[in-house]
């Protein structure tokens, strides 16, 4: 009997070792993938930091990139070594308990900015793979060295536009990624961004082949005749070649006991006027559960129908586990722009909690067709407020009555179509919850970080477009949202003023940042140098004949009658936001009840604080972290805080300054029997001084 029980152990310990393999590591004191783990909860089991010693926490150790800019990178850890890619996309690798640098990967020779959130982390048995993406590559590196897996694709990497279709009808278009893939045993689901304007790229779901590179399956978020969802759009829409975009940019989470990837979808693109494709536009502003091995539908859910307002989900769901009538349930759950929270049944799609259809108004531009309704939830409540009042307005800032004749001025009410006039979109586009995403625990609560910051759009009519010059017309469409159509910018909200540029800028510095970026502006490599220098000829007022000659028509592949004029922040003089305080809130969502536990102000301006008035709350940027003894992790906020807070009562238990803003979603993990807490810090957001640091934490003596 022994002997059989031997065997039995033997065999079973051979079978886990052929079959055990998911990709994805499961170590508790690992920060293995994005956001801690294929269900995006931002969770760990560590607790070795708790609230009876969390004052003692100080610096461990300190890394610097080289490369000051946008740095969002949630670092992940496996085994002890740091995995990060900085914020000119340099990965590189560091010893977790000191931060000394193992090796490191430039996938260019000019450095160049383009925001990037972090890496993913494969292996099966000695075969041990970082994938990463730069420009339109997905590249595949080994682990231990940080050179490029020859076997992946061309020499170690592939282009993320494999499965999007025709080679020469996209060699123009551009597309990246922002967001690390998502791993399911030999697959990597990959995000992608791409332009916002008419003619972008479609957003198709890609997986690849994580040993070879090659394309397993494509999921089209805008359907194919015959698919389910082409009557959602003009029969005609893949032949225009205007409409693209309905991509996943925030990442997805995985379901590994079901087989099921849960994909948030953007809006289509162009993203504020939809005359050319009239319809609900299914899978834009979706949520996608599909077959994580085929890519085949299984449900969706549709949080905004024909979106004309960028209302694109902002951050990947979590999957998690609530009781309700004493049962327990796996569900879903999704945050969006509006600050509402959506959740559903993994399996069905069923909603949790009640959904209404609200009626909102007719466009009141000709060539647009507003969709009549859009769904919102009973509950929960919104963590971000949806309408503002007079009465909510900043009577204390000194620019009270601006405010108050800017906002009269307006035209407000949640998902009211945009036109020529004002419209007052509360939140603001950025969102209340935004990419950082929601924090889970066990016991069915989301911690979500929001913003309340409103912001005034327009769009504008393009019947002058056959009057612009050449550069005009490449200005207008890739830089006149952030610094408007008329160059004057928007220093409030962080974008500088072009009218004067050539009195400040050389012709070959401004050459070099349009393609490669600087500060918070990333870089803009799909601009042709052909096109780059146009533009600067525009911008220096020294356009040649030729230039001046050749119109938009004959520039741009697509046009629109419509198109965005730009936004910008209603914030006052000081550049806080138009309305009363909390700017800024962290909120416990009980999915339970649905109700929410607590909120509290996320942030503080010191000015306020000296005056001794209570927290203001500030713009936020980056997620939470939940551990399993009850604290919360964060720093996102503009004050360049690093907090943590309770989370039975949201109360704050220890906060510390970092050497710049991390807007970046923490880390934790384990070394050596010490919990560490790592945080990204690159500022150049909302005035905050731009740095290239990653920060560890640990418990001190």
């Amino acid at each position: 009997m022994k002997k059989l029980l031997l065997f039995l152990c033997i065999l079973s310990m051979l079978v886990l070792g052929m079959f055990a393999f998911t990709g994805e590591v499961n170590d508790e004191g690992d920060w293995p993938a994005y956001l801690g783990g294929s269900e995006m909860n931002h969770y760990s089991k560590l607790d070795q930091i708790n609230r009876s010693n969390v004052n003692r926490l100080e610096v461990a150790w300190q890394y610097n990139t080289g490369d000051s800019g946008v740095f969002q990178c949630n670092p992940i850890i496996i085994k002890g070594v740091l995995y990060g890619i900085s914020a000119a996309g340099n990965v590189f690798a560091l010893n977790g308990a000191t931060g000394e640098e193992k090796w490191r990967f430039n996938p260019d020779t000019v450095k160049r900015f383009l925001v990037n959130r972090g890496v993913t982390y494969w292996e099966d048995g000695a075969d041990k793979r970082i994938l990463c993406s730069y420009d339109q590559w997905l590249y595949a590196l080994d682990a231990k060295t940080g050179k490029p897996v020859k076997e992946f694709g061309n020499n170690g990497r592939v282009s993320l536009k494999s499965g999007l279709g025709k080679p020469e009808a996209l060699e123009k278009k551009y597309l990246m990624s922002r967001t690390p893939g998502t791993i399911y045993k030999d697959l990597l689901i990959m995000p992608t961004v791409m332009m916002e304007s008419a003619g972008a790229a479609p957003g198709f779901i890609q997986a690849f082949n994580v040993r070879t590179g090659k394309i397993a399956w494509v999921f089209h978020t805008i359907p194919l005749p015959g698919e389910f969802g082409h009557d959602t759009w003009p029969a005609d829409v893949h032949d225009k070649g205007i409409v693209g975009g309905a991509n996943n940019w925030t990442g997805m989470a995985i379901d590994k006991k079901r087989g099921i990837v849960y994909a948030p979808t953007g809006s289509a693109a162009p993203d504020f006027f939809g005359g050319s494709r009239k319809g609900a536009n299914l899978f834009a502003s979706t949520l996608l559960a599909l077959d994580v091995n085929t890519g085949k539908r299984i449900w969706h859910y549709q949080f905004v129908r024909h979106d004309i307002w960028d209302r694109d989900i902002p951050s990947p769901p979590n999957l998690i586990t609530i009781k309700r009538n004493g049962k327990s349930m796996d569900v879903v759950a999704q945050f969006t722009k509006s600050g509402h929270v959506f959740v559903f049944d993994r399996k069905t799609g069923k909603p949790i909690f009640p959904i209404e259809d609200v009626a909102v108004p007719k466009s009141p531009v000709a060539e647009e067709e507003a969709w009549p309704t859009q769904p919102l939830p009973t509950i929960p409540a919104p963590v971000s407020r949806n309408l503002i009042t007079e009465s909510d307005l900043h009577k204390s800032s000194p620019d009270y009555d601006s405010l108050l004749q800017v906002y009269r001025g307006t035209v407000r009410g949640i998902f009211h179509p945009l036109s020529d006039k004002p419209t007052l979109v509360v939140p603001g586009l950025n969102g209340g919850a935004e990419w950082g995403g929601a924090a889970a625990d066990k016991d069915g609560i989301l911690y979500v970080n929001s913003n309340e910051v409103p912001w005034i759009v327009t769009i504008k009519s393009n019947t002058n477009l056959g009057e612009m010059s050449r550069g005009q017309a490449m200005y207008v469409q890739n830089c006149s949202p952030c610094h408007g159509v008329d160059r004057f910018g928007n220093p409030a909200s962080g974008f500088p003023a072009l009218k004067t540029i050539k009195n400040t800028l050389k012709k070959t510095e401004v050459y070099e940042i349009i393609a490669t970026g600087k500060g918070k502006m990333p870089g803009f490599p799909q601009i042709s140098s052909e096109d780059r220098n146009a533009i600067i000829s525009y911008l220096f007022d020294d356009e040649s004949a030729k230039d001046k000659a050749a119109s938009a028509k004959d520039v741009f592949s697509a046009v629109e009658p419509w198109d965005l004029k730009g936004y910008s922040k209603f914030l006052d003089s000081n550049g806080d936001p138009g309305i009363k305080p909390p700017w800024g809130i962290l909120t416990a969502v009980d999915l339970n009840t649905g109700l929410h536990k607590w909120k509290v102000p996320l942030g503080d301006v010191k000015k306020y604080k000296d005056q001794g008035l209570p927290p203001t709350g500030t713009e936020n940027y980056g997620g939470p972290v939940v551990t399993a003894s009850g604290l919360i992790f964060i720093a996102a906020t503009k004050d360049g805080k690093f907090r943590v807070f309770d989370k039975i009562n949201g109360k704050l238990l220890w906060e510390a300054d970092l050497p710049t803003a991390g807007y970046a979603t923490p880390s934790t993990y384990m070394v050596d029997g010490v919990q560490y807490v790592v945080v990204a810090c690159g500022g150049t957001r909302l005035g905050a001084e731009k740095g290239d640091h990653v920060v560890a934490f640990k418990l001190g003596k």
